[in-house]
């Protein structure tokens, strides 16, 4: 009986904790931020995706992150009656994307 009783504790301590990708919406609280996450759901009967958000609020310690900035928040244990998410870390834009941008410049340069 001891030995399932650890194994579920251990179980516990070691369980992934859920990240989540969104923008942040509100940065008026101390230490927190709302952030916005938007899903793409397939309807069961119809099967059309539709667009489907929701809104968590974060823990933000250092204040760092504002609106518009896009964020990942991980799960943790509650810190108040809302708050159950902390900021991990801000998501950088791709750089695949920058080279996409000087490349198409190079080539406009090239066609004048």
């Amino acid at each position: 009986m001891e030995k399932s009783i650890t194994q579920q504790i251990e179980s516990s301590e070691t369980r992934k904790k859920r990240a989540l990708k969104g923008v942040i919406i509100s940065d008026k609280m101390d230490k927190t931020v709302v952030v916005k996450v938007s899903r793409i759901k397939l309807h069961s009967k119809y099967s059309k995706s539709y667009k489907t958000s929701q809104n968590f609020k974060a823990h933000d310690e250092k204040n760092e992150y504002h609106t518009g900035d896009e964020v990942v928040i991980e799960e943790i244990k509650p810190m108040s009656k809302d708050k159950r998410w902390r900021v991990v870390s801000a998501v950088l834009p791709n750089q695949d994307d920058k080279d996409k941008e000087v490349v198409s410049d190079k080539k406009q340069e090239d066609n004048k």
